[in-house]
């Protein structure tokens, strides 16, 4: 049996400001089955997140070139 899908969810490269992304988020909303495309807003979290997997990277990468 099949699984079914209800959803996905899209990263995109870079933070990019809200009336720069209106064009991207039109083309989404024209692709077939989709019913609603919202915007997700940069929180703090987020670059907490990134600033702890930099940290993470940087010591392997340190570890690797011992």
């Amino acid at each position: 049996m099949t699984d079914r899908i209800n959803g996905f969810w899209v990263a995109l490269a870079a933070d990019t400001r809200e009336d720069d992304f209106e064009a991207t988020m039109a083309a989404v909303r024209m692709i077939k089955g989709v019913l609603a495309v919202e915007p997700h807003v940069t929180a703090y979290s987020d670059w907490v997140a990134e600033q702890r997997i930099r940290r993470e990277l940087i010591g392997k990468l340190h570890e690797a070139l011992k």
